[in-house]
């Protein structure tokens, strides 16, 4: 008995200390030399001006600070959103800590911004289709800015006094053809607190089942409740606003979850797609329905609605399945007001047979009549680069075989037959014979580089 209390008592004196806690402990710095590895910068990030004249250098922090990493995040539909900011969550973000400017023909090095504030979080950088400035968002302490640079003077301000709306995954403005000023995502002037969740539930989560097999993916950061809804619905919501550069605003229409934008190359009419209930428990915010419609971007007024698509739960499994319906609606880079867009000819579904799978239509404005059938696809639609009349670089491909495809189409003439260019397996480097190059246009549209007829 005698040597077990002893033994207890030993036990007891070396275990004590380990649950000990000073209240004076704070978090402990390496030595210097390891600190400095570990907080050496990286490489910065380095883009080009649309004439490819000057660069802009993006400093990059060696690792995201506590603050930044101990910012709120939650999951709905798919998305991960800082409460706080009103945008992603620290985990599906990134910020650079500098800007900086130098002409590529120049010496020496970079000059940074003038006018930022200290330790800047910044992110969404993108050059006016001119070059003369960049705009970008800045994360502040409790809001995301709209922030633009001036190239030239190599300083910047603060665009619009409204917080931005960045809870979208898509980017949260888009500069206008003109160059003179962006349509972004703002939060609603009026919208209130975030809802809260009700201590005594109004009703049964229901779900019902049709009985039929509706084989799905597994995804992460669902919906699960009402109360998950009305958050996804604050947080999405957005206003839109069209701010210049001489410090006018107007408001685009009425607030939406507006998830994508993209203007004409004319400047006239203004591309939105818009997520509206009802909401799924089984999907992500993506298969959600929506509408992407056509605005006047003088009056902000719908003046065509390309489609209104349902709620997608049912896509095949099968890698390659698409939604039915317009899909990859786009403007025509090289021409004024021109929309074009691909749908399933196979039910969207991978796994059945079809000659045909996927077919491009064309719009031109005012969008009188019906859309024009296109070129058919043997394999799933991929992308487009477009060219002028006489050239723009298809590409399909198929998941099955990992086959790609790339053709050359005639836009001038709808009824000319594909060309094909190439097709290999886009796991084959050695046999892959590299991308078309493109320079931007005057709206800001990449277009290929052509040289009478050539390509590069």
């Amino acid at each position: 008995m005698s040597r077990a209390l002893s033994l207890l008592a030993l036990t007891c004196l070396l275990v004590t200390p380990l649950f000990a806690q000073d209240a004076t402990v704070s978090y402990q710095t390496p030595a210097p030399e390891l600190a400095r590895l570990v907080d050496a910068p990286r490489t910065p990030s380095v883009t080009l001006s649309p004439d490819r004249s000057v660069m802009a250098f993006l400093e990059r922090p060696g690792l995201p600070g506590i603050e930044e990493m101990a910012q709120p995040e939650i999951g709905l539909a798919g998305i991960r959103i800082n409460p706080r900011l009103n945008g992603p969550g620290p985990t599906r973000s990134s910020s650079f800590s500098d800007l900086a400017f130098r002409a590529v023909e120049a010496e020496g090095d970079p000059r940074s911004v003038s006018g930022l504030p200290d330790a800047p979080r910044i992110r969404n950088v993108a050059w006016s289709p001119d070059g003369a400035h960049a705009a970008f968002t800045l994360d502040r302490a409790t809001q995301i800015e709209l922030w633009v640079a001036d190239v030239a003077a190599g300083t910047a301000r603060r665009w619009i006094e409204t917080p931005i709306n960045d809870a979208a995954p898509r980017a949260p403005f888009v500069w206008l053809p003109g160059s003179d000023g962006v349509v972004v995502r703002t939060i609603p002037t009026e919208r209130g607190a975030a809802p809260e969740l009700a201590l005594v539930p109004t009703g049964p989560v229901v779900r019902v089942s049709t009985g039929e097999a509706a084989p799905a993916r597994t995804y992460q950061d669902l919906l699960e409740s009402a109360h998950d809804e009305a958050l996804f619905e604050h947080y999405v919501t957005s206003q839109l606003v069209v701010a210049r550069l001489d410090g006018t605003m107007q408001s685009f229409g009425s607030p939406g979850l507006n998830v994508a934008l993209a203007p004409s190359p004319d400047g006239q009419y203004l591309l939105a797609e818009t997520v509206t209930p009802p909401y799924s428990y089984l999907v992500p915010w993506s298969r959600f329905p929506r509408t992407i419609a056509v605005h006047d971007l003088a009056t902000g007024d719908v003046v065509h609605t390309v489609a209104n698509l349902p709620l997608a739960e049912r896509i095949p499994i099968a890698f390659g399945s698409v939604r039915t319906g317009p899909r990859s609606v786009q403007w025509r880079a090289d021409a004024p007001s021109t929309l074009v867009w691909t749908e399933a000819q196979d039910g969207g579904d991978a796994g059945a047979e079809a000659d045909v799978r996927d077919r491009l239509f064309v719009h031109t404005a005012p969008f009188d009549g019906a859309p024009t059938p296109w070129t058919e696809l043997a394999l799933r639609f991929s992308s487009l680069t477009w060219g002028d009349d006489d050239t723009a670089i298809l590409y399909e491909y198929w998941w099955a075989d990992r086959a790609l495809r790339v053709h050359r189409l005639t836009p001038g003439n709808p009824d000319a037959a594909p060309e094909p260019l190439f097709e290999y397996s886009f796991e084959d480097r050695y046999n892959d014979p590299g991308r078309p190059m493109t320079v931007r246009n005057d709206a800001g549209y990449n277009e290929l580089l052509l040289d009478n007829g050539a390509m590069f």
